[in-house]
């Protein structure tokens, strides 16, 4: 039976707590059993996460932050999108839901590897919706970025001058 969201980040915080846990090298996620899911990735997966926070830090709205790998409630478990990006009025209101938040930033981006599936990506698109991310980008393994929102879109709204894929 899934957890609430309550149960979610009270068995976050254990994770986290746990010293054995710490410093590991993979995107640690939990799934709707608060069972840990642990994603090794390669050098060039950290350095597209370098590249998407830049991209963001420079084309996203004033007043906003980029952060990588932000843990979040979902009614699947607790995800961590590769980067993200949070105006001040939202990470305020975000706060407000506990951390891990309940509710998510403006933007999630995922980047996908040879280890994803597109059933996973669609997945995670529409927990990131379910809890209030407005554009979810999806950047393939050609660098290509693809944005959806209720779907997929040509660019973004909220960063429209953004390009539409990583220079590597």
């Amino acid at each position: 039976m899934p957890a609430t969201l309550t149960e979610q980040q009270e068995r976050w915080h254990e994770i986290v707590r746990e010293p054995a846990l710490r410093d590991l090298p993979y995107k640690v996620e939990t799934n709707d059993r608060g069972q840990l899911v642990l994603s090794p990735h390669k050098n060039r997966h950290s350095k597209r996460q370098k590249a998407l926070q830049t991209l963001l830090d420079t084309h996203a709205p004033r007043g906003g932050e980029s952060y990588q790998e932000y843990a979040l409630v979902t009614p699947k478990g607790v995800k961590a999108p590769d980067v993200v990006w949070i105006s001040a009025e939202r990470e305020r209101e975000m706060d407000r839901t506990g951390d891990p938040s309940t509710l998510a930033p403006e933007i999630c981006v995922e980047i996908m590897s040879a280890s994803n599936t597109e059933a996973e990506m669609q997945e995670k698109r529409a927990l990131y919706r379910e809890i209030g991310a407005e554009e979810v980008w999806v950047v393939d393994e050609e660098g290509d970025i693809r944005v959806f929102a209720d779907e997929e879109r040509g660019q973004s709204g909220i960063a429209p001058d953004c390009p539409d894929r990583l220079d590597e």
